[in-house]
């Protein structure tokens, strides 16, 4: 599962509202732990980093002007994408007008 939102989407919130954002991912991801799902819990990423463009340029990224950014990911155990789906729901990201991507790992 890899978690989008809209680029500044969270920048607003009140220390007292990130806490209840924290405690929303921590129960959610504890829950499908809890199932015997979760095979790894991921991370968030930061906003700013590197991208590599083809003929080896190198610049910062990703850029403020987009509109949506990778916020993180996990991996979870499921037997088909439905059921990967349905673990899907009930993600903090989806209160913030984010986006839950849900894709089968290769090999």
């Amino acid at each position: 599962m890899l978690f989008r939102q809209a680029a500044n989407e969270q920048s607003q919130l009140t220390e007292e509202e990130t806490k209840a954002v924290n405690k929303k991912w921590f129960d959610w991801i504890s829950d499908i732990d809890a199932q015997g799902k979760l095979k790894d819990h991921g991370s968030r990423l930061e906003p700013a980093g590197k991208v590599l463009k083809p003929g080896g340029v190198v610049t910062d990224g990703p850029f403020v002007e987009i509109r949506e950014r990778l916020g993180g990911f996990i991996v979870v155990s499921a037997e088909d994408l439905d059921e990967a789906t349905t673990l899907a729901h009930g993600c903090p990201i989806l209160e913030f007008n984010g986006s839950v991507e849900i894709r089968e790992l290769l090999g």
